[in-house]
């Protein structure tokens, strides 16, 4: 029996939502809070990987029952939340068949990266958002924005270490937007490589500095050179925003 469970998760604490040797992880407490609900040992597989650091407005994640609990649907995330750290929530469970594959499901994400852009440090966003003292060029920003969504082979904007062959990928959107000084990055695509917002968000910083040029950026996306791409920013700003499942995936089960 398997649960499809949509949640919510500070990563501060964690290295990443992979379970690891002798590290904390949101996959290792997911795990150890349906163990104990379910009274029997329970798998859980995640939407995606994330960094250490990384944090969540919306995950989804599935939970594999060995056994039949008796426990209604409806109080499955009340039961999970229970048993875990205050720094997970999960917000809603739903059954899904015992055929669906959490990965294979996701048809694409929304990631946002969070700037805080003043002078002074906002203690209340400490390790949750980007400290970022100088003003930010955001008309530059927004201009090249543009030169990102598409259809490109975006391995200029892959940290090393990732052993994924295929680098290509569709960006579907890419907005800038501030609310006073805080200033969010949204990156939407079908897929993300390795540190691939992160490096993204490092490059448009760059624009906003001076130090990346629109026709060097529109090279960078062209000719995949990491090189002419910037650096890559810190986890503490990126958040999974949003997970969109397939039209067939909907019809088997959706949070």
């Amino acid at each position: 029996m398997k649960h499809l469970l949509r949640l919510s998760y500070l990563g501060t604490a964690y290295c990443g939502f992979q379970v690891q040797p002798n590290a904390r992880t949101v996959q290792a407490s997911l795990q150890e809070a349906a163990t104990k609900i379910f009274d029997t040992p329970c798998g859980v597989s995640g939407c995606s990987r994330t960094d250490s650091g990384v944090h969540a407005n919306e995950y989804l994640a599935v939970v594999e029952e060995h056994g039949t609990s008796g426990i209604p649907e409806q109080a499955v995330a009340r039961a999970m939340n229970t048993y875990l750290p205050r720094d997970i929530s999960v917000r809603e469970s739903v059954r899904v068949p015992d055929g669906f594959h959490i990965r294979r499901a996701v048809a694409g994400k929304e990631y946002t990266y969070l700037i805080w852009n003043h002078p002074y440090r906002n203690p209340f966003l400490a390790d949750r958002a980007l400290y970022y003292p100088r003003k930010l060029d955001l008309e530059a920003m927004r201009e090249a924005a543009p030169i990102f969504i598409g259809t490109h082979d975006f391995r200029a904007f892959m940290s090393s270490g990732s052993e994924i062959a295929d680098t290509v990928r569709t960006v579907t959107d890419l907005r800038i937007e501030s609310d006073g000084d805080a200033v969010r990055i949204y990156v939407s695509a079908d897929g993300f490589l390795y540190n691939m917002v992160r490096i993204i968000v490092g490059t448009l910083l760059e624009v906003s500095e001076g130090k990346i040029s629109p026709e060097r950026l529109k090279r960078a996306v062209d000719g995949g050179d990491r090189s002419l791409a910037g650096r890559t920013a810190p986890a503490e700003g990126l958040y999974l925003n949003r997970v969109f499942l397939a039209e067939d995936a909907r019809k088997g089960g959706e949070a």
